[in-house]
């Protein structure tokens, strides 16, 4: 059985039914919500025994094809398991562009529907009205690129990396065009070249005085640079090491994964329409995720964080969600409260900042994992050990990709962390793989 029960934000069904789109409008239009479909009115999951593959495009296709206006990047459909039985789970958000309506019947009471506690019902006239009159208009598929020379390689390698067709239909089932048919905001912050910065900055201390590093991973698709950022704060992420028998035991200066979260929320649901870019700061007690924009409007701190999902730009969302960089909505924030408490998220007007405190060395300090103990290695080469640690077979192709330098500069490097005993390459080119020597660090 399920720990949920029907109400303002969850709709239990047995089967698919032909009132689909009125339950994912409601949701749309009011707060947002789950649909579970397999589950029977007291929450018990009974199953489903049709093709859930199939039956799980039929639902996508409906939720795009059937309601208006778009409704790309807020929703998500889930096949998921419960004591061997599957049922799906249906993530829809509150929308962007309230109010929607089923396609075809324009925005009356017949065609627009809100949620009412556990309820469907038509939306009055009224209600349509004021809605529409408050519609979001400063959306991001709305304001026209500041640029029109665009080239979008890079996402489309992205793409197809994940054996997604890229067709000449792309970047408009993308939503990366006006009503004009112009390029918009989505378009030029995933494009090869923009003037969008992404920094991080370093600290000596404990504020925002003395910074000893600043880098932007910006100007760029800021799926490049999301990647980017990630993989400079797994270098940053010191890991706090204890060899002892059967095992070594570590610790991680901070929660990785917890930390990745925050990042691409504060990336994919930024207010870019404002001009102003998230930031990552870390100071010598705590890493800190800043992202422009507060809350929106009808949403309380205690809904955020139970995970319910707000995409402000769905355009955006759904890029990250098929480069799978973003799994289903709204698990981001319970991702990270599985590591830190609500007191980590601060909630301001303009700004939301996610604080990760720095996990103490349990261990002798003598024995803490830092690339400068015994060598001295620079940023590149530090980045390069990490980047091996991780992945002993990765390729200097990729490693050139990630670091956004030369093969040839990467070869250099690898040069000098041989000669200096640091790694050395066991195998063949092709099939060998990396191995770090850990005495000589």
């Amino acid at each position: 059985m399920l720990d949920v029960i029907e109400d303002i934000r969850n709709e239990f069904k047995i089967k698919l039914t032909d009132d689909l789109e009125k339950e994912v409008i409601a949701f749309l239009n009011t707060q947002g919500g789950n649909i579970f479909i397999g589950v029977d009115d007291t929450g018990n999951v009974v199953g489903l025994n049709l093709d859930v593959d199939l039956l799980q495009r039929t639902i996508k296709d409906r939720i795009k094809d059937n309601i208006m206006p778009s409704t790309i990047g807020l929703y998500d459909v889930a096949v998921l398991d419960y004591e061997d039985k599957k049922y799906i789970k249906i993530i829809v958000a509150r929308g962007v562009e309230r109010p929607y309506y089923l396609k075809g019947m324009g925005m009356t009471p017949e065609s627009c529907f809100m949620r009412v506690g556990s309820a469907v019902q038509s939306m009055p006239y009224d209600i349509i009205n004021n809605t529409f009159v408050k519609r979001v208009r400063n959306s991001l598929k709305k304001i026209e690129s500041p640029e029109q020379d665009l080239s979008f390689t890079q996402l489309k390698i992205y793409y197809e990396e994940k054996k997604i067709i890229v067709n000449d239909n792309f970047l408009r089932q993308l939503g990366f065009f006006t009503d004009d048919g112009l390029y918009n905001m989505n378009a030029f912050l995933l494009s090869d070249n923009n003037n969008i910065p992404i920094r991080f900055g370093k600290y000596s201390g404990t504020q925002a005085i003395d910074l000893i590093e600043n880098e932007d991973f910006g100007c760029c698709s800021i799926v490049k640079a999301t990647k980017s950022m990630l993989e400079k704060l797994k270098i940053e992420n010191k890991i706090y090491t204890k060899v002892g028998y059967p095992q070594r035991k570590e610790i991680e200066m901070f929660d990785f994964d917890a930390v990745r979260e925050a990042v691409i929320n504060a990336i994919v649901h930024n207010d870019w329409a404002n001009g102003y870019a998230p930031k990552v700061e870390m100071f010598s007690d705590r890493l800190a995720v800043s992202s422009n924009g507060g809350i929106q409007d009808n949403i309380t701190e205690e809904d955020f964080l139970k995970g319910f999902s707000l995409p402000k730009n769905p355009e955006l969302m759904k890029v990250f969600r098929d480069l799978e960089l973003v799994e289903q909505m709204g698990t981001g924030i319970i991702r990270i409260l599985k590591s830190y408490s609500k007191q980590s998220f601060e909630f301001f007007p303009n700004f939301i900042r996610v604080s990760f405190p720095f996990k103490k060395n349990k261990f002798d300090e003598s024995k803490k994992m830092e690339f400068k103990d015994k060598v001295n290695l620079s940023i590149t080469q530090q980045a390069i050990v990490k980047l091996m640690s991780d992945n002993p077979r990765i390729t200097q192709k990729e490693l050139a990709r990630l670091l956004d330098i030369t093969v040839r500069a990467i070869q250099k490097n690898i040069k000098s962390l041989i000669d200096l005993g640091v790694i050395q390459r066991w195998g063949s080119d092709r099939k060998g793989k990396w191995k770090i020597n850990s005495n000589n660090l």
